[in-house]
């Protein structure tokens, strides 16, 4: 068996990266690659991502639950509405990841979804989901960034939008299922 794939206590096949954690392996069985849609449902994925950045996403993904309660489930019309006491009140909590830069794009980010038209952020966003392509065989067939993760980075970015490099957009494509880097022979490259 290919060593980028890792066959858990249940005996079924799945991408290595999963490792033994039961909810990185709930995660990539029900979430990571499949099509995701709706603004708030985005916009919790780029905030998500976001923090991300420089950490591990079981980190990110262990905290979320806190990040939903802390940020008003990502509701962009709540969060527009932070200022700096709730900066403060984000930054005092450990359950989160306290990065104020970070918090700080989070909240301006949320702003920026309310200048759109109601489901313009999931048409923006997916408009840049490129074509499929050949499934690949391991994780070194799996790019950092394309050309497309590139033109999602700058065009936010253009738009006002922060935390959102072209690396932390290709993991938004690869968690939001714009792309299925799920590698040969994961049950899930069989079933997407």
């Amino acid at each position: 068996m290919s060593t980028d794939l890792r066959v858990g206590p249940d005996d079924i096949a799945r991408c290595a990266w999963v490792g033994d954690d039961p909810e990185y392996r709930r995660y990539h069985d029900e979430e990571w690659g499949r099509p995701l849609h709706g603004d708030r449902a985005l916009y919790e994925k780029m905030s998500l991502e976001g923090f991300q950045a420089g950490l591990s996403w079981i980190t990110i993904l262990r905290k979320r639950p806190r990040f939903r309660e802390v940020f008003a489930a990502f509701d962009p019309e709540t969060v527009a509405t932070f200022g700096e006491a709730d900066v403060e009140r984000l930054m005092a909590d450990a359950g989160i990841v306290r990065n104020r830069a970070k918090i700080l794009a989070t909240i301006s980010n949320a702003r920026l979804v309310l200048d759109m038209q109601p489901a313009e952020l999931d048409a923006f966003l997916w408009s840049f989901a490129p074509a499929p392509r050949e499934r690949p065989t391991s994780f070194a067939e799996v790019p950092a960034t394309t050309a497309e993760s590139d033109a999602m980075s700058k065009s936010l970015r253009k738009r006002g939008f922060r935390f959102v490099g072209s690396t932390t957009m290709y993991a938004l494509m690869q968690s939001s299922g714009m792309v299925d880097d799920h590698v040969e022979g994961c049950w899930r490259a069989v079933d997407a």
